[in-house]
């Protein structure tokens, strides 16, 4: 990156890692000078709740807002009802409206911990594209946007372009979602003057259209900026985990889980995720990054911390620690780790080590808990555990049973009282 910007938001930007793209530096970075300056991201309400996948983009919100700006977070309760096709091999399952609000209910819970919302000039604003998207009216939408489309032009993005190589099935209804992008960018920006619609790279085409029909519907100049889509040091997706996505919301996945996910980051990439995921300055993340042996794992406490901190609470992060310590240093049970609650009528004549595994969520399936149980991974109370059909009934649970898989995941499993 050779660009050298003179707005705070662009700095931080290109310092901590967000930017991939943008579609004129220099006209954004100005208009970042002039004044203040709205923003979105748009998120579809696929899921009950965001996931750690989100996290970078809601930084990116976070920052806009501390450097002075206005950040607008969409929920897609119109833009769900088709589903991206963006990159997906598949067509996404159709929700229905309740579903969708449901999900949207869900997601909402988050963003309050990174953002102020309010009605003054840099507050965020939370807005729903089904406002103005579930009252279009076909032909006049046609007629007014779809004119501006060029189909030979939507088949050269590289979204479309992939799936249709793969000659995978790109139903119509698919088709539309970039242009309903498109017309959410233009609604927005003469709604709320928005200026700028940020997202991961794989939303450059949508953001693009955006910005083309936003200059030909009303001849204003807009911009496009894009984030990296991170992989870890080892090449696997960030924010997958062995047990599945890594959820924002607490009911979905507990503080401690999401500081565990941290905590157990690779060397090679504690100095990249605390400038990307914390609020440290850039300084003190390189010098972090950059140490070894006890020294890099001091490091990823303080990553762990930050993160759960900002997400959960500062006394969420400390209870985890507390409890990571207590496991991991003094053997413990530590109250705050996952727990299985089985009530009597679940456990009936018994019920398996293995099944235990699975309904804890150390394991995916019952195949996968018997293969750990077998390669010698799993612990039951601290002691190695080899017997995957070991039977236990509700007076075995009277007191509460440690379930360990690897090294670092833990469970409690408890009879219901």
């Amino acid at each position: 990156m050779t660009y050298h910007p003179k707005s705070d938001f662009m700095r931080v930007m290109i310092e901590r890692g967000y930017m991939a793209d943008c579609t004129d530096y220099q006209g954004l970075d100005e208009a970042l000078v002039r004044g203040v300056v709205p923003a979105y991201i748009g998120y579809d309400a696929t899921a009950a709740s965001l996931h750690v996948g989100h996290l970078l983009n809601i930084m990116m919100l976070r920052w806009l807002q501390k450097t002075g700006h206005k950040p607008i977070t969409l929920m897609g309760g119109g833009t769900t009802k088709v589903g991206d096709p963006s990159f997906r091999s598949e067509e996404r399952p159709l929700l229905t409206p309740e579903k969708i609000d449901e999900n949207i209910a869900g997601m909402q819970q988050v963003f309050g911990r990174y953002l102020v919302y309010g009605t003054g000039a840099t507050d965020a604003i939370m807005l729903n594209n089904a406002e103005w998207l579930d009252s279009l009216n076909y032909l006049d939408f046609l007629r007014d946007i779809g004119r501006h489309f060029s189909v030979n032009r939507m088949l050269s993005f590289e979204s479309v372009k992939s799936r249709l190589d793969r000659e995978q099935s790109l139903s119509f209804l698919e088709f539309n979602y970039m242009i309903l992008q498109a017309y959410d960018f233009l609604e927005i920006h003469r709604r709320y003057g928005c200026l700028l619609q940020m997202g991961g790279s794989d939303q450059w085409g949508n953001i693009v259209n955006g910005i083309d029909l936003t200059r030909r519907v009303v001849d204003h100049e807009i911009y496009g900026l894009t984030s990296p889509l991170l992989t870890t040091s080892d090449g696997r997706k960030m924010g997958k985990s062995a047990g599945g996505a890594v959820w924002l919301n607490g009911a979905m996945l507990s503080p401690y889980e999401f500081w565990q996910f941290w905590r157990n980051t690779t060397d090679a990439d504690v100095g990249r995720f605390l400038k990307l995921y914390t609020d440290l300055p850039v300084t003190e993340c390189d010098r972090l990054g950059t140490l070894a042996g006890s020294g890099i794992n001091a490091a990823k406490i303080i990553l762990a911390n930050e993160v759960t901190a900002l997400l959960h609470g500062p006394e969420a992060a400390s209870a985890a620690e507390a409890t990571a310590r207590e496991v991991f240093e003094k053997g413990g049970v530590g109250d705050d780790l996952p727990t299985l609650l089985l009530s009597k009528a679940e456990i009936g004549e018994g019920i398996t080590l293995a099944q235990l595994f699975v309904r804890s969520g150390l394991s995916a399936s019952g195949k996968e808990a018997k293969r750990l149980i077998a390669e010698g991974g799993a612990r039951l109370n601290d002691a190695p555990a080899s017997d995957a059909g070991q039977m236990f009934s509700a007076a075995d649970l009277a007191e509460p049973l440690k379930l360990t898989a690897g090294k670092k995941r833990h469970a409690l499993v408890r009879l219901e009282a």
